[in-house]
């Protein structure tokens, strides 16, 4: 067991805020952590977070492209690439970070977002895989693909969960996760804490999103997987449980979405 006994279920470890000292963040967290899983964001990033996966034990690997940089696409081809690294690598446990992002205006259209979320959550299907969900200013139309475009049996998380309690509620009834990290620290932000609060206990997963979003009380330095710890003791105090309960339900809950995990 771990120090934490924790899954941080979406980080960023390639990421070039790590580049003047990942092998020391590394080694504290060989014993901070039961497990992080790395997200891709691009092919490059997938590969990078394949390669950190095979070189660390306690590391696994989600491969996709966020829809911030879906200009990167080339071809239909990209499918391809992903779907090589998934079946060839078995720390590939999920397809992520994927998803719909409205908020920056110089992001792909919205039809072309919904075109690349539905060939990778075919891809995710086809593979038997989670899908990790960025949904940023997309609520509407996040709710309606999940609702109407993908087979029932996708398994979903929603990462740095940011939607209303109630389209949670339409969320849960699928039997899809919710991700809760920094921002459900805030002070200011009531309504995740609404959320966290009303959440299933078999239906959440604790994350980063390192190295942005540093929970509580480290807002504004650079994230890493070992303040899932701080994560973990805000959600045990908004539900009204203690932080070794969230600790063993949580990863419980990250061994069930993402089951490779472990089998790797």
């Amino acid at each position: 067991m771990s120090r934490l006994g924790i899954i941080d279920t979406h980080a960023h470890l390639d990421d070039n805020r790590f580049d003047s000292d990942r092998a020391d963040v590394m080694a504290r967290l060989a014993n901070d952590m039961e497990a992080v899983i790395t997200q891709g964001t691009t092919y490059e990033s997938s590969v990078a977070s394949v390669k950190t996966a095979e070189q660390y034990d306690f590391v696994y690997a989600a491969v996709g492209w966020h829809p911030e940089d879906l200009a990167g696409i080339k071809d239909e081809s990209y499918i391809a690439g992903l779907e090589q690294l998934a079946r060839e690598h078995a720390k590939v446990v999920a397809i992520g970070e994927i998803g719909l992002d409205y908020y920056w205006k110089e992001n792909e259209p919205k039809e072309v977002q919904l075109l690349r979320l539905k060939q990778q959550c075919d891809l995710a299907y086809q593979l038997d895989l989670p899908v990790v969900i960025h949904n940023r200013e997309a609520h509407g139309d996040c709710l309606n693909f999940f609702q109407n475009e993908v087979p029932k049996e996708l398994k979903v998380v929603f990462h740095c969960y940011s939607g209303s309690l109630e389209m949670a509620k339409e969320l849960w009834k699928r039997g899809y996760y919710l991700g809760f990290g920094g921002t459900s620290t805030y002070k200011n932000n009531k309504k995740v804490r609404e959320v966290l609060a009303a959440c299933p206990e078999e239906l959440f997963v604790l994350e980063t999103d390192c190295p942005y979003l540093a929970p509580e009380p480290f807002r504004g330095r650079r994230n890493d997987p070992s303040l899932t710890e701080y994560v973990g003791k805000n959600a045990a105090l908004v539900r009204g449980t203690s932080f070794e309960h969230i600790a063993e339900q949580t990863t419980k809950n990250a061994r069930t979405l993402f089951n490779k995990m472990f089998r790797a």
